[in-house]
Order: C-alpha cells, then sequence, then structure tokens
C-alpha cells in the first residue's frame, strides 16, 4: 500500500493529481466550489465566468489523467456551470451516463425566484464499454413495488436498482425537514414523524407533499445545522448515504477513491467505511486538520451517518393488506435484526478484505503461519492493519488470518518463499516449546496453539517458558518448532495404531546422577517422572546424551513442573515408524494416561484429555 494514501494532502489539487501516477485511481467524486460567492477561508469563490471555467478545465484534465480506463468520474455542480462542465467533461473525453438531480428539498430562501433545492451530479465514465457500475450487488438493490407494497410473487426475487428518486429523511432530527437558516427553527413547534424508524421511502407517492413518481430526481436531505450528521463548519456537506450509493456501486472493495475537494472529508469518510483506499486534497489547512480528526474517529466497515435505503439482502415479510398491529410490528422488528446481521456481516467481510491486503503487503512471499509467528512480519501486517483502520488488535487479525487461510481465501497471494528449519535443527528445543505450549494449555491461559500464537502476549509467554528450558533460540525458533510437532503428531497417533510399546528395561534413575559417561549419543525415547513414578513428560531426541545433559543443566528451571526428576531412556531409531511415532506408541499403549506437558494429541483418543485435566495424579 502506498504511504502516501489514505490521507488528506495539504495543497492546490491540481498539481497533486499531476503528480500521481497516471491510471492509478478507480472513482474520483467532486463537489468543486460553485463560484457563487460562498465564503471559504482561502478561496475566492466569485472568479469572472471565464477564469473560472479554464480553471474547471484544469482540474477535469487532471481528474482524467489520474483515473484508469475503466475509471468512473462523479461530479456535483450547482445550476450556474451545470451545462458548460458537462460540455468541457465532455470535451477532454468523458461520456456521460447519467444525470441526477439531487434533491435536498430545501435550499437559502430566495426572494425574486424559485427557492434552490437541487443540485446536479454528472455520472462520468472514461470507457462507454468498459466501467465499474455494480448492479448485480445485492447491496446496490432494492426490493420492487410489487414486492415490498403489493406482495406480488412475479416480483422479481433479486430487487432492483434503485430509479432516480431516492426519498429519505435523517434518522437522528425530531421534526420534519425545514430550513433552519432563518435562525427561527424550533423542535416545540413542529411534530414529530409517525414512525421514527420509517426514514426512507422508494416510492414519491407514499409520502405526502412529494414528487410525482415519474420525475427525474435523487432525494437526499442536505445536512443542515440542527442535524446530527453535520459537520459542524462545513455549508455544502454531502450526506454520507449519497455517496454510500456512488461509491458501492462505482467501485470495488480496496478500489482507490479521491475527492480533489476534501472539505469535510465526507467522501473520504464513506470510502474508508465501504474499505476503499482514499485520498483527499484540501488548499484549507482548518479543513484538512478537521478532515483527518474525522476520518482518525471511524473505522473500516463502520455504518454510514443517517437514514439508509432498503437491502434488497435484507429479505421483507410480506405485507397484507389488512395487518394488524401486533404483526406489523412483528414484521418490523423481523426486518430490523434482519439488516443488524446483514451490517454486522458486512462490517466482518470488510476486516476481512482488510486482513487479506495485510497480509499480502507485509507476507514477503512467506506462508501465513510464517505471518503470524515472526515477529518482525507480524508487527508489519499489524501495523497494515491499524493503517487500514481496521476493527480489533493484533489477536484479532492474526485469528481472521488463520480462518481466511482454513477457508482457501488467499490463494491470490501465494507463498513463494519457504521457511526452512529441519527436524535436525529443531531437535535441542522441540520438548521445551513442546512443555511451553502444553502448560499453557493445562492452566487453561488458552486452548489451541493457534490461540497461543496469535495473541501476543501468549507468545511471548510461550518464547519465556521455552527459553528457561532450551535457552539461546529466536522467538520464530521456539515458535516453528511447536508448529512442527503439532503437524507431524497428526500422523504420528495413525503410525502408532500398528506399532506395539517398546520395553522399557531401565528403572527410573534420579536425574541428578546421569552424566555423559552413562548415557549414549543414540537417538531414542526418555521418560520424565517424579519420586511416586508418575510420568510428566516422554520426550523423543536424535541425541539421548545431549538432550538429558541439557535438561540435567537447567533442572532448576524444570522445578515448576517437578522436582527431583527421575529419567528412563530407550534408545529407539524414529526412522523405523516416522517422526513422533514411537513417542506416540509409548504414550497411547504403556502409560495409563498422557502425560500432563505432552501434547494431547499424541494420546490415543480414547486415552487423551482435555488439556485441563492433564496435571492431575495417577
Amino acid at each position: 500500500m502506498d504511504a502516501n494514501l489514505n490521507t488528506i494532502q495539504l495543497g492546490d489539487c491540481v498539481q497533486a493529481m499531476n503528480a500521481l501516477a497516471e491510471g492509478s485511481v478507480d472513482l474520483a467524486f467532486a463537489d468543486p466550489p460553485f463560484n457563487i460567492g460562498y465564503e471559504y477561508d482561502v478561496y475566492d469563490d466569485k472568479l469572472e465566468k471565464q477564469q473560472y471555467l479554464e480553471w474547471s478545465e484544469q482540474w477535469i484534465k487532471a481528474v482524467s489523467r489520474v483515473l484508469k480506463p475503466d475509471g468512473t468520474f462523479w461530479l456535483a455542480i450547482g445550476d450556474e456551470y451545470a451545462a458548460e462542465l458537462k460540455l468541457i467533461s465532455q470535451e477532454i473525453g468523458f461520456h456521460c451516463r447519467s444525470w441526477v438531480i439531487w434533491y435536498y428539498t430545501f435550499g437559502v430562501n430566495c426572494s425574486h425566484k424559485f427557492t434552490r433545492s437541487h443540485a446536479h451530479l454528472f455520472h462520468f465514465v472514461k470507457d462507454p464499454e468498459n466501467f465499474t457500475f455494480l448492479s448485480d450487488n445485492l447491496d446496490n438493490r432494492v426490493p420492487s413495488a410489487r414486492e415490498l407494497v403489493y406482495n406480488d410473487k412475479r416480483a422479481n426475487p433479486n430487487g432492483r436498482l434503485p430509479d432516480d428518486t431516492w426519498i429519505i429523511r435523517p434518522a437522528d432530527i425530531v421534526a420534519e425537514l425545514v430550513s433552519d437558516d432563518d435562525g427561527t427553527w424550533s423542535p416545540d413547534q413542529l411534530t414529530p414523524p409517525a414512525d421514527i424508524n420509517n426514514t426512507f421511502t422508494l416510492r414519491p407517492q407514499d409520502i405526502a407533499q412529494s414528487f410525482q413518481k415519474d420525475e427525474d430526481t435523487w432525494y437526499f436531505p442536505r445536512v443542515a445545522g440542527t442535524f446530527k450528521e453535520r459537520a459542524g463548519f462545513h455549508g455544502c456537506q454531502m450526506p454520507e448515504q449519497l455517496l454510500g450509493r456512488i461509491v458501492r456501486t462505482c467501485s470495488n472493495a480496496s478500489d482507490l477513491v479521491i475527492d480533489p475537494f476534501s472539505g469535510s472529508a465526507t467522501t473520504l469518510a464513506v470510502a474508508k467505511k465501504l474499505g476503499r483506499s482514499y485520498l483527499g486534497f484540501e488548499i484549507s489547512q482548518d479543513y484538512a486538520d478537521y478532515g483527518l480528526r474525522r476520518l482518525d474517529s471511524i473505522m473500516v466497515g463502520d455504518r454510514l451517518d443517517g437514514s439508509a435505503e432498503p437491502l434488497k439482502s435484507a429479505p421483507k415479510t410480506a405485507r397484507k393488506a389488512a395487518t394488524k398491529g401486533r404483526s406489523k410490528k412483528s414484521r418490523q422488528e423481523q426486518d430490523r435484526l434482519i439488516k443488524e446481521e446483514r451490517y454486522d456481516q458486512i462490517q466482518l467481510e470488510l476486516t476481512l478484505h482488510g486482513v487479506a491486503q495485510a497480509y499480502a503487503a507485509s507476507s514477503d512471499g512467506y506462508s501465513v503461519d510464517r505471518v503470524v509467528i515472526d515477529p518482525e512480519l507480524n508487527s508489519e501486517f499489524t501495523r497494515l492493519c491499524e493503517r487500514f483502520s481496521l476493527v480489533g488488535d493484533t489477536r484479532t487479525w492474526n485469528t481472521l488470518l488463520f480462518r481466511l487461510r482454513k477457508a482457501g481465501k488467499l490463494s491470490h497471494t501465494p507463498a513463494t518463499r519457504r521457511t526452512s528449519f529441519s527436524w535436525a535443527d529443531c531437535d535441542e528445543f522441540m520438548f521445551a516449546s513442546e512443555v511451553a505450549w502444553q502448560s499453557l494449555l493445562n492452566e487453561n491461559a488458552a486452548t489451541s496453539l493457534d490461540e497461543i500464537l496469535c495473541n501476543p502476549s501468549l507468545a511471548r509467554e510461550l518464547d519465556r517458558r521455552a527459553a528457561d528450558l532450551a535457552p539461546g533460540r529466536t522467538p520464530l525458533e521456539y515458535r516453528w518448532a511447536a508448529l512442527k510437532l503439532r503437524k507431524e503428531a497428526r500422523f504420528a497417533r495413525g503410525r502408532a495404531a500398528v506399532l506395539r510399546p517398546p520395553h522399557m528395561i531401565e528403572k527410573p534413575t534420579p536425574l541428578s546422577r546421569t552424566t555423559s559417561d552413562n548415557l549414549n549419543n543414540m537417538p531414542g525415547l526418555y521418560i520424565l517422572s517424579d519420586d511416586s513414578q508418575q510420568e510428566f513428560y516422554v520426550g523423543e531426541t536424535l541425541d539421548l546424551n545431549r538432550q538429558l545433559s541439557q535438561i540435567r543443566e537447567h533442572s532448576e528451571q524444570w522445578a515448576t513442573h517437578c522436582q527431583p526428576i527421575h529419567v528412563q531412556t530407550l534408545p529407539m531409531d524414529h526412522a523405523s515408524a516416522g517422526r513422533l511415532a514411537w513417542k506416540s506408541c509409548l504414550i497411547s499403549k504403556l502409560l495409563q494416561q498422557c502425560p500432563r506437558l505432552n501434547y494431547f494429541e499424541l494420546c490415543e483418543r480414547s486415552n487423551a484429555s482435555q488439556p485441563a485435566m492433564f496435571s492431575g495424579k495417577k
């Protein structure tokens, strides 16, 4: 991910866009100054006509340069220059797909002409045959009137695209929409809506004093000063729901969305909530500072402000002509619950998409396992998740990454580099990883190795415990050894089923009495037990002398598990049965229960208990 993205750049938008790579942007939304004398803090909104048009041509050309061949450009503009800017855009090479009217119900009162209550929204594309328009995405479709109102079985089960009439009230006001520009507005003078939850309608004829059904408009309430959604100081703030429809329909997750005139950063906020990359340009330091604070306060997957249209992916319960009050309430509650589930699902989907992006950018060609357990790689993965503003923490993101791998959702990021620790490389310290891991399970600190490795604090505790028993290794080595053991154990138990347990000739001997002289350097098995001859660990090694010498050297660190320690040894080449097979056979068929410090999956199912029960006496 480019370090210059997901921010607001301070400065002239033309220069800034010309500094971007050509053909790098998927969607541009521009709400430029209308040149009608609005009071901006650092911009003169009353240029001469020709000067304004020449400047408009410059920034529209810059938009065209940075857009991909299949990119989309939306332009919001007032009456005064709508026709001129449409022609300029077409002369530059854009093709107009739609000319939409955004109706916002009220505006500044005028004495000698009709009150302005709309703006123009032009939908341009570079290639009329190849552009992004996600018409089949159910989140961009709504129930048809046949389905929503008439319960007609002929209705398309996938709903339809919204027409260009969209009427929706904000959810956070206490009265109908009126202008508060004259300062006389009072909530005590108005009657609250009859149904505060039903803040949308798909059909203009459903609301009195609204448009006729065939008028060419979209309806979003302007974000007025009394509305909760108001940013606080921007006089021309766009509603998030309006931008949401555009961003959802004309871009895909992770696409780059830019806004040449960031203002209160609504375009960028919507892009971020919907899991897109974003970049804004702003010449005002105050606006840029406010926009950055606003962006810092939200997370990927957060809901858009304002009332949303009904999602087609939230199916409606059939509405009957004579609906009883209780039934209607039940239907509304069911619809609400279905919507809530869909919103939660969207948040998870966007978070998973961000986790996959972070993995692709941080993996350096390594596997998911390596990215999770390697502190250096995991630190970069975490940094990117934080930068993408994903909900959660390192533990959450690591867990989701494992789930994505298990679901086969990371095939687009293949692992091209191997982590090379052979079984022989891990032999000197694998026992320490196993003991550290299983002791954490016994203490109910976690329920699985994955849970330990995903949680940074638990992973560090595993490192600490393993280092007590076999010091001098890196966290990556301790953790990778545990993974290797777990993977091999899946095969070892099956192989052990066909083996007969070895006969332990030796009697338990205090570990303190063993010396290099009475041990050999052969591979083999060993059993560690306490004074009562209860076995608490069975080990397998390529060098019995080296392994037991190391255990004896760090016997004080074993005191938390058992003191004093007794040992039995049995030379046994695991090549004859496969790694861990003889160890699993001995544990499953010779001992009465799985020793408390051995990985419980090495036992037969009938002999394996839950980790928390391994600490009991025989």
